[in-house]
């Protein structure tokens, strides 16, 4: 039976678009739903999955071509008996093998079963493949890890769905995937090592696949650059693995006809400069992380958006370590966790924010939106970056309970095992350098959060009390905050009243 592949809608008043790949070419064995190509309109990038199980034919609209919606793209023939692909079992048609892990279902013996990408969270469509634990014709566990994803934001755990054979890895480490789609195959039982030869097989077309689209610009944007007179090193890649889209082309001659005179002078340094050969061979070239590379563009845009602002006082610790030291003993043996310092400068902070509500709150559009409730993000430092999980409605929330929520988030967030919804919705955030020496430093904000404080060291500095000099531990405060939406009347009074607080921090428990 034989299925066309038509071009899907492409959004409102979208009436064209440019094949920019092909991943597949005739012959080809696809899965229903793999990925067969790639569609560049004036603003967005689709994809367009296959229809169904089977081999892909002829391809109607080759690379370049312009198309219009619901215009043939390709045939497909679908696999015979692609319902019922288990009784097969000896067979080593490689279509029929392809079209079996989707079908099969889990736990019956010996039938190839699907690994596939967990859900994301919220909003999120893609991830990167950064670890398999597991490699082709290994015995696996059911629950078992077989590989870690890394999203934007968090490392998700892939495990096994059920017991057997790893037979095939289809995207192999390094490789962007898409939600839902396939990460490999597992055979369950004695019958599981019998699918390892045609995996082999299929493993290096996937490879040549996904080694083409990284170096394979978009059409439209190889023309555009000819045209504009741009090389690809001027241009940054926005699509799939990297690759140069229509509308980065644009973006790059629209930055360089808004920047001033002075920059075509400026701009070769964007481009790093040759290193000699000795050098070169001592230097050592690593991706960055998803992660990373979220938190760089979080935090540019931070700078580029908000009126940042951060204005500085210091805290005399004296009372609160005090407190501490006399409680921490009883706090831990009733409670079972540490007191310590967040508990404090949380609760503080929770109190200015009822008196400065606005560094609570956040612009959208040309409305202020303020919170009536406290979700403080607690940044935390990992392995692999910056993270700041939420502690909901911490302004309703006993010492105890702050304590409990910030040791266990980061745990979670030190293993990577954080949420999406739990990194979600805070609107404020304390970050805490002191634990790392840093003595004084300039926080920048979390978006579209108006106001951060920043914690510091505690260090004995000799200070004036009652017309006397004595020692005394003292910490730096630093409030960043949107001029925008916060005075500095108010962002001054804001952390004059996180000073008052924890050098009396009974003013705490009489809301003072």
């Amino acid at each position: 039976m034989t299925t066309e592949v038509r071009v899907p809608t492409l959004g409102e008043s979208v009436t064209e678009a440019t094949v920019a790949t092909w991943f597949k070419k005739p012959g080809d064995s696809v899965s229903a739903d793999e990925m067969l190509c790639e569609l560049e309109t004036d603003k967005v990038t689709v994809e367009v999955p296959s229809p169904a199980s089977g081999t892909l034919g002829e391809i109607v609209a080759a690379e370049g071509e312009t198309v219009g919606v619901d215009a043939l793209l390709a045939t497909l023939t679908e696999a015979n008996g692609a319902a019922a692909p288990a009784p097969a079992g000896g067979s080593s048609d490689a279509s029929t093998k392809s079209a079996a892990p989707a079908a099969a279902p889990a736990g019956d013996g010996g039938a190839p079963v699907p690994v596939m990408v967990p859900a994301l969270g919220e909003s999120v469509t893609e991830a990167t493949v950064s670890s398999w634990f597991k490699k082709v014709g290994d015995t696996v566990a059911q629950d078992e890890m077989l590989c870690e994803l890394e999203t934007d934001k968090v490392s998700v755990e892939v495990p096994a769905p059920t017991a057997g054979v790893l037979t095939e890895i289809m995207a192999e480490e390094g490789s962007t995937v898409q939600a839902a789609s396939q990460l490999g195959v597992i055979a369950g039982g004695a019958a599981g090592a019998a699918p390892a030869a045609p995996a082999e097989g299929q493993t290096p077309a996937a490879a040549d696949a996904a080694a083409g689209k990284d170096v394979a610009n978009a059409p439209s944007a190889e023309k555009a650059m000819a045209e504009a007179g741009l090389s690809a090193a001027q241009v940054t890649g926005t699509g799939r693995d990297g690759r140069i889209m229509k509308e980065d082309v644009a973006a790059a001659i629209a930055a360089a006809k808004s920047a001033p005179a002075a920059a075509p002078a400026s701009a070769p340094a964007q481009v790093r400069a040759p290193v000699p050969a000795d050098d070169a061979a001592r230097e050592e070239r690593v991706k960055m992380t998803r992660l990373r590379q979220t938190i760089a563009k979080r935090l540019k845009d931070s700078q580029n958006t908000a009126a940042m602002l951060t204005t500085y006082n210091e805290v005399d610790m004296t009372e609160v370590m005090e407190l501490r030291k006399q409680y921490k003993d009883q706090f831990e043996k009733k409670h079972g966790v540490r007191l310590g310092f967040m508990s404090f400068f949380t609760k503080a902070c929770c109190h200015a924010l009822k008196e400065v509500p606005e560094v609570n709150a956040e612009i959208d559009g040309t409305d202020i939106v303020y919170k009536n409730f406290v979700h403080m993000g607690v940044a935390a430092g990992t392995p692999t970056g910056l993270v700041v999980p939420v502690i909901r409605d911490a302004d309703s929330m006993s010492f105890a309970e702050i304590e409990k929520a910030i040791a266990e988030k980061g745990k979670r967030a030190r293993e990577g095992k954080l949420s999406m919804a739990e990194m979600q919705g805070g609107t404020f955030t304390i970050s805490n350098g002191g634990v790392y020496g840093s003595l004084m430093s300039s926080p920048i904000l979390n978006p579209p959060q108006s106001g951060i404080l920043g914690m510091h060291k505690i260090q004995d500095r000799p200070v004036a009390i009652n017309g006397k000099v004595e020692i005394r531990p003292m910490m730096y405060l630093a409030l960043s905050y949107d001029h925008r939406i916060v005075d500095g009347k108010g962002a001054v009074t804001f952390l004059v009243r996180v000073k008052e607080a924890l050098e009396d921090p009974r003013r705490l428990l009489m809301d003072l």
